[in-house]
């Protein structure tokens, strides 16, 4: 399969990323991957859901990047419950009621 040259970016450019990434500065990166990876980010351009490899590898890091921050979350939050005490459990819990009350009736699928 012929290689996608990446075209380079003049000092200052920045490249709109798709899916509504911000634009960034970009570094240059050599490497060599896992014969499968590769086939994996071949597979995103052909899936058009990257233009380049470059995008599709930074896509695949931004889409780990959110796995580990969910999981850091997830910790974290596991840990603030396990050490709330039995008064904070009880005032806490009375929080979830007033906002589950109060949340009635809202869409959060319509909400931007």
């Amino acid at each position: 399969m012929p290689r996608r040259q990446n075209t380079l970016q003049t000092p200052g450019e920045r490249p709109k990323l798709r899916g509504g990434s911000s634009h960034r500065h970009r570094v240059k990166l050599s490497t060599t991957v896992a014969a499968e990876n590769h086939a994996f980010l071949e597979s995103m351009i052909r899936a058009r859901r990257a233009a380049t490899m470059a995008e599709a590898v930074d896509l695949a890091v931004e889409r780990l990047r959110r796995i580990e921050s969910r999981s850091r979350l997830e910790a974290a939050t596991a840990r603030y419950f396990a050490d709330l005490s039995d008064e904070e459990r009880i005032e806490d819990d009375g929080l979830v009621e007033r906002l589950t009350v109060g949340a009635r009736g809202i869409d959060v699928d319509l909400e931007p």
